[in-house]
This record gives structure tokens, C-alpha cells and sequence, in this order.
């Protein structure tokens, strides 16, 4: 599979280069904030280990992002089949995780345009969802950079997630092709 690229970033395959900033990204508190804690490297490292078996397999997945002009890893955007159930499901969802010190540039939704353009491209999907905790203001203002539309019916309280938990409750986007 290509690299999807964008004005200021590549969206690539994973590399085993990848692994500790990964990994430091996942253990960062302000990163994780909206999850429900930190992810240990043994963990992180499984994560880079699906997501690259999913590009393999589909051609698409959650892709590495790094910065054009300097190479620099900076989290990963794309998309991935959720592993729960919800009435919403089976689809397609598209999300993003980035670094810290990448935050603030206009990264996510750049990343996310490209991810969108592959889905709805050469991937033939016809919607791509996405949803996270309601707290997560964030995360809500790039879905609506990107062009998705809340489905307020579809807010729900996440199945892997205690009830009462902080983070339960979490809202739906949509878009479709």
C-alpha cells in the first residue's frame, strides 16, 4: 500500500522506529486524558503490532503519521473496524491519537482528510464513524472540522466501560461517502 500523503504529513505503514515514541505517547497522562488510563509498552506495542497486520490485510488501517519536513513520528490517524457491540455496529470508525507537542497545528483533521478521501476512495466504504467520550472536546471539534454530523440518537454508554465511569457515556459522528 502507498503512503497517503498530504501537505504537511505522511500517513505510512508502521516502523519498528515508531515503537518508543509510541509508546511514550501512550504513557503520556495529557494524551490518554479522555481513556481510561495510560497504556503500558507491552500493550503499545501490541497496538502497532494489529494496526500494521490491519494495513497488511484491508490496505488501510491505522497508519503511522509523521511530519513531511522533519520525518518525525507524531501519533497515528486512520481507520479500524470496532471490536465491540453497539447498535451502530458493524462500520467502520476513524481516529486519531497524537502526540503532545504535535497538538495545536492542525495535524488531526489534516491527517483524518486524507484517511476520509482513502475510505471513501479506494477502501469503497460508504460511512465512516467515529465517537468518543462525551468530555472529549477535542476529538469532537476535529470530527466537525472534518465534516461529520453528531447522531445524537446514537450517543451511548461505551459496553468496556464500568457504569459510572467518567468516560462511559460517549457521543456518535457520522459521515457517509
Amino acid at each position: 500500500m502507498p503512503d497517503l500523503t498530504t501537505d504537511r504529513l505522511v500517513l505510512r505503514q508502521w516502523r519498528d522506529s515508531d515503537r518508543e515514541p509510541f509508546a511514550a505517547l501512550n504513557a503520556d497522562p495529557a494524551v490518554m486524558e479522555h481513556f481510561p488510563n495510560v497504556v503500558s509498552r507491552q500493550d503499545s506495542d501490541a497496538l502497532i503490532d494489529r494496526a500494521s497486520a490491519a494495513i497488511a490485510e484491508h490496505g488501510w488501517g491505522l497508519w503511522a503519521v509523521e511530519v513531511r519536513e522533519t520525518g518525525e513520528f507524531i501519533g497515528f490517524t486512520g481507520l479500524s473496524i470496532p471490536t465491540f457491540e453497539a447498535v451502530f455496529l458493524p462500520g467502520v470508525e476513524i481516529g486519531w491519537r497524537l502526540a503532545k507537542g504535535a497538538w495545536g497545528n492542525g495535524y488531526a483533521p489534516e491527517a483524518a482528510r486524507a484517511a476520509l478521501a482513502y475510505g471513501f476512495g479506494p477502501a469503497g466504504l460508504q460511512e465512516i464513524l467515529s465517537f468518543t467520550a462525551t468530555t472529549n472536546l477535542p476529538s469532537q471539534r476535529v470530527m466537525q472540522k472534518i465534516g461529520m454530523i453528531r447522531d445524537e440518537a446514537g450517543d451511548f454508554d461505551h459496553p468496556r466501560l464500568p457504569a459510572g465511569h467518567r468516560l462511559q457515556r460517549h457521543v456518535l459522528y457520522r459521515i457517509s461517502r
